[in-house]
């Protein structure tokens, strides 16, 4: 029979907590509000042209 996480003691529990343990919050990326979820995704497409961006700034820079 598995043990109870808890019964783990406090460095077990702790780390159980912040680093191991399931998801707290659920939508907690997307925000709860639509204004928040629209920030959100505004963000993620400037970071993804961003990324492009400097994709193809290295090809151009390695095809010279």
């Amino acid at each position: 029979m598995a043990k109870d996480v808890r019964e783990g003691g406090f460095m077990w529990n702790w780390f159980y907590k912040y680093w191991a343990g399931p998801a707290a919050v659920q939508g907690a990326i997307e925000g709860t509000t639509q204004e928040a979820r629209d920030a959100w995704q505004a963000d993620l497409a400037e970071r993804k042209r961003y990324t492009r961006e400097q994709r193809a700034l290295k090809a151009a820079a390695r095809s010279r």
